[in-house]
């Protein structure tokens, strides 16, 4: 039986999207919005979990001012693990890229509580050598029923000669 190889990007290139992940979240979560913005495309989209879109860096830079009052008094934190990036074979320039996030708050004392986690699914685009995403969904995670077990023809033919 062939044995199905899954495509995987070079250390560099896993180096190269992690700190580029790493750079972006800390602006988000240092409130710099305009520097969070500027790590997306000009046109890019964001459609999150709630399914609200924003488009552009200035509806997403407008849509964040409006949130700011949120997080008053608490330091935010984004934690994205399990990266699974894939190349466009069409585009050499063009990366699909999915993770888990983890966001969390901390207040004044310490205290940090969890927000809901997500997978997020992002298109990376290099735009002058440098990565920028040109979109991200963001889906809040949900449980997952369980598959239903298929009986096993043994217990089954067992069963029936009882």
């Amino acid at each position: 039986m062939p044995q199905l190889v899954e495509s995987q990007v070079t250390g560099d290139l896993y180096a190269e999207v992690r700190t580029f992940y790493a750079r972006q979240m800390r602006r988000v979560d240092a409130l710099d919005i305009v520097g969070f913005a500027d790590t997306f495309t000009d046109d890019g989209v964001v459609v999150h979990a709630g399914g609200h879109r924003q488009q552009g860096r200035e509806e997403m830079i407008a849509g964040m001012r409006a949130s700011l009052p949120r997080y008053r008094d608490i330091a935010v934190r984004h934690w994205f693990d399990h990266l699974l990036i894939e190349p466009d074979p069409a585009d050499q320039d063009t990366l699909r890229v999915s993770y888990y996030s983890l966001v969390t708050l901390t207040d004044r004392e310490g205290k940090v509580s969890f927000q809901p986690t997500f997978t997020v699914e992002d298109v990376l685009v290099r735009r002058d050598g440098r990565l920028l995403t040109r979109s991200r969904v963001i889906h809040r995670d949900m449980p997952v029923e369980p598959p239903v077990a298929e009986e096993d023809p043994v217990t089954v033919m067992s069963d029936m000669a009882k």
